[in-house]
């Protein structure tokens, strides 16, 4: 089931109801610095496990 445009439509404008016009830019900002972090976090977490992975393989050699 697709979203339509006048349902994209519907939704912006009960959002801009609810929160006014004003809020909007600040919620925009706060979800992209909310994204930033997730994705810098997902990249960290990545590193982590690779780190970890070749500690292990380290140790399973000198076994």
């Amino acid at each position: 089931m697709a979203v339509g445009p006048w349902q994209v439509v519907a939704i912006l404008v009960i959002i801009v109801l609810l929160f006014g016009a004003k809020k909007i830019p600040e919620l925009a900002q706060g979800i992209g610095k909310s994204i930033k972090i997730f994705k810098k976090e997902v990249e960290n977490d990545d590193k982590t496990g690779e780190e970890n992975k070749e500690k292990i393989e380290k140790k399973d050699e000198k076994q």
